[in-house]
């Protein structure tokens, strides 16, 4: 479901994928007066993030689709140098494939349906990750025993000091993982042993941990093994979780792989919330004030689904439009649009002691996750998306209004002076 894009000002700036560009989300209130949550992309911190692991991480970095879908916002990474994708799901092959034909596509969900393995092999998707051998049985059978598939054995981990342990769904024991070498070994063009340390995962000691129990599994396995994912897990700071910087992180595990014989090895990483939440936030509206309770137009069904849930804290901050807003801060829960009694965000969310009907919030730290968890139930749901793009904004102003005028009787001399001429 897509709602109806927002009336624009005649002379408002768009972006090469068709989004509204405003200098700041204050702006974007300013003119807009939106009545329905928009999302707030700030491509340039989007770019410089996918950068930061382009630059520091040792080896391949995949995309991780399933964060953050958006076609505008993969059309941002692609332009920043991503063209490596990690998908989930048929249908995030047929969105990266249709916007990049030449990409590399690997499947990495270990759980994959026979009618997805056929049609991805199809869509020229190499790169597949196993946590049993029903599914190796699978996807051999549906790509015709194809000597050009790569296979990658998923290892499940102890749990670490991650706020989500997918380890508890997904992976082979390490007993299981060798074995799976073994016969993976004799199918693969290419081998990769692949492992999650858990999303937003605060401690950069659970990367060492696995990659230190991934060459035992190896070396037990006793097969050459070309690829080493390290896949995902890469944190972000949110009110209450304050992990190390991602440098921390890819520099641990860079150090961990030379220090576990990795040296030699293909190196894969797979970031979707370390590049996508600090550049997308959502900006609500306060439907009612109820004492400390905030009624507002997004929630647990929308892109607030990680502070319902979860019970996570998001920053937040009072765009007023008129007038300015107490500097004393006091704790607020939300209440969602929806009818549902569990469509409640506890936070606490500190914002000034006066807010009120009317006024809008900027919830950050949204771009992974948040976006891509919406719903449509009880009928609310929005897909309206603006971008945040100040520099630009700047620029094309003044290039507005450093150009000459043309008044109307010069277009008219100047078309009849070509016309002369010919």
């Amino acid at each position: 479901m897509t709602s109806p894009l927002l009336p624009l000002p005649i002379d408002a700036f768009r972006d090469a994928n068709g989004l509204a560009v405003f200098s700041s989300v204050d702006e974007a209130v300013a003119v807009l007066a939106p009545d329905e949550p928009v999302q707030c992309l700030y491509p340039e911190r989007l770019q410089a993030n996918a950068r930061a692991f382009l630059d520091g991480f040792p080896g391949r970095v995949l995309y991780a689709v399933k964060s953050n879908p958006d076609r505008r916002v993969l059309q941002y990474l692609y332009r920043a140098g991503v063209r490596h994708f990690d998908v989930a799901s048929l249908p995030e092959i047929e969105l990266v494939r249709g916007l990049f034909p030449h990409a590399r596509l690997s499947f990495m969900h270990p759980v994959k349906s026979r009618r997805a393995i056929a049609a991805a092999y199809r869509y020229g998707v190499k790169d597949f990750a196993v946590d049993s051998d029903g599914e190796i049985l699978k996807i051999i059978e549906e790509t015709n025993a194809a000597r050009r598939v790569n296979l990658f054995v998923r290892l499940a981990l102890p749990k670490g000091e991650a706020a989500l342990n997918l380890s508890e769904k997904f992976g082979a024991t390490p007993e299981e993982a060798v074995t799976l070498l073994r016969q993976a070994r004799r199918l693969s063009a290419k081998l990769g042993l692949c492992f999650h340390v858990g999303s937003q995962c605060l401690s950069p000691e659970a990367y060492r941990t696995a990659i230190k129990l991934a060459r035992e599994v190896i070396d037990q396995a006793g097969v050459k093994v070309d690829i080493l994912d390290v896949g995902g897990g890469f944190p972000v700071a949110y009110p209450g979780q304050t992990p190390p910087p991602v440098d921390t992180f890819l520099a641990a595990t860079r150090a961990a792989a030379e220090a576990n014989g990795f040296a030699g090895t293909e190196l894969w990483c797979e970031p979707g919330r370390a590049i996508g939440a600090t550049a997308g936030s959502i900006l609500v509206k306060v439907e009612m004030r109820r004492g400390d309770r905030l009624y507002i137009n997004d929630g647990t069904y929308g892109s607030l689904f990680d502070a319902g849930a979860l019970g996570w804290r998001f920053p937040v901050r009072l765009i007023r439009a008129r007038g300015p807003a107490s500097e004393m801060l006091l704790p607020f829960s939300f209440y969602g649009p929806t009818c549902d009694c569990i469509d409640v965000m506890k936070g606490p969310f500190y914002l000034p002691e006066d807010v009120q009907e009317g006024d809008w919030i900027e919830v950050a730290n949204l771009g992974a996750y948040g976006f891509a968890m919406r719903t449509a139930f009880n009928g609310f749901y929005s897909d309206t998306t603006v971008a945040i793009l100040p520099e630009d904004v700047a620029s094309a102003r003044a290039r507005r209004s450093s150009a000459k005028p043309i008044r109307l009787h010069d277009r008219l001399a100047a078309r009849a002076g070509r016309q002369a001429t010919k």
